[in-house]
């Protein structure tokens, strides 16, 4: 069994040019349009769970670095200057996404800073997104200090900048800050001042800031659908490409699942359900694919088990399959390591050389995208 540290290179390394495998039509189709606001019913849930409530963990919460030597990597460190840092941007279908940048050397502090100025609208660091994405953060927005406290609140000022922006944004501009601060290690919450003063609400559309922000606040939240009542909140990944079909790349899309239920197993079967129409995602499952079961391991391993008739060797399977389960998963339960068992098959090699049936830990660096 190969060590953890070089499937985690191969994973990261696979995502920096992965082509279309089918007529740049995605794995299994896709459409695309532009993304509207979430209904005001999905909204107000998701604010009320931003301030800190807990979701239903159900058996898999935050896992434990008891783990087999030699087998899983510990949990990822938090990123050295010099490494990349992942910051969320827009891309061409309206949706956020988690995108890995080289930014400057420099303390944490630095990072943070540098981190948040990325999602500049034409800001300093504009030349080093990726074609097709962009910031969300209005142009001339500056970020003047950003302090994290004993209980993992980052404080983030803006200047008066901050506040120049459409009020369709508004709900996604908190979702990019958010996600991307609570992307590092330390920080679980984000509070948000401007120009001297701690904001309350939102400038535009009054979104409230009485609570710190965290990833319970959800991102790229459906526009239909019906809402749930005592639901929790849970994120998968689907697969998306850039306009000239090139390379694919990954999206966390949130979810609503009946409170209670299993929050892995939720995940998948929202996975295995596919994105809306006309949201510019695909689809990474095929209709045949069924989600038999999900385990944790004493290890720390979280095994899942799936069906699907079209690979039945579990042989050159899908990439975007596969590392879909992984990131699903690894949001879900605590970054957790996954191995997948695919009809029964232990050994399940994607189309990226990599064996899935062994443990295998998300990607450092998500969609760490050329140029």
């Amino acid at each position: 069994m190969k060590p953890m540290t070089k499937v985690r290179a191969l994973s990261a390394a696979c995502l920096l040019t992965v082509p279309i495998l089918l007529s740049g039509c995605g794995l299994f189709g896709s459409e695309s349009a532009a993304v509207d606001p979430p209904p005001e019913e999905i909204e107000a849930q998701m604010l009320e769970l931003s301030d800190g409530t807990t979701l239903d963990a159900g058996v898999f919460g935050p896992v434990a670095g008891d783990t087999a030597a030699g087998e899983i990597t510990s949990q990822p460190e938090a990123i050295a200057p010099g490494e990349r840092t992942t910051v969320y941007l827009q891309d061409s279908n309206g949706l956020l996404t988690p995108v890995s940048l080289k930014l400057p050397e420099g303390d944490s502090n630095a990072m943070l800073t540098d981190s948040l100025t990325a999602l500049v609208t034409q800001g300093a660091y504009a030349s080093t997104v990726p074609e097709s994405f962009e910031g969300v953060l209005p142009a001339g927005t500056q970020v003047e200090s950003v302090s994290v406290d004993k209980d993992k609140l980052a404080v983030v000022e803006f200047n008066a900048a901050f506040n120049d922006y459409k009020p369709a944004d508004e709900r996604k501009i908190l979702e990019a800050i958010t996600w991307t601060l609570t992307g590092q290690e330390g920080i679980e919450g984000v509070q948000l001042w401007v120009d001297g003063k701690k904001l309350t609400e939102m400038p535009l559309q009054g979104t409230p800031l009485d609570h710190p922000l965290s990833r319970s606040f959800g991102i790229n939240l459906p526009r239909n659908g019906p809402v749930l009542m005592n639901s929790s909140a849970v994120t998968v990944y689907f697969s998306a490409a850039t306009p000239d079909g090139t390379h694919q790349y990954y999206v966390p899309v949130t979810r609503f699942v009946p409170a209670g239920e299993d929050r892995v197993k939720a995940a998948l079967n929202e996975l295995i359900a596919g994105p809306e129409s006309a949201n510019g995602l695909e689809m990474v499952m095929t209709g045949g694919t069924a989600l038999e079961g999900v385990e944790a391991g004493q290890n720390g391993v979280v095994t899942v088990s799936l069906t699907d008739d079209m690979f039945t060797d579990a042989r050159n399977v899908p990439e975007e399959m596969l590392e879909s389960v992984v990131l699903t998963v690894a949001q879900n339960a605590g970054d957790a390591p996954v191995q997948i068992r695919l009809n029964g098959q232990e050994t399940v090699t994607g189309t990226d050389n990599v064996n899935y049936g062994q443990p295998v830990s998300a990607p450092e660096y998500v969609n760490a995208l050329p140029l």
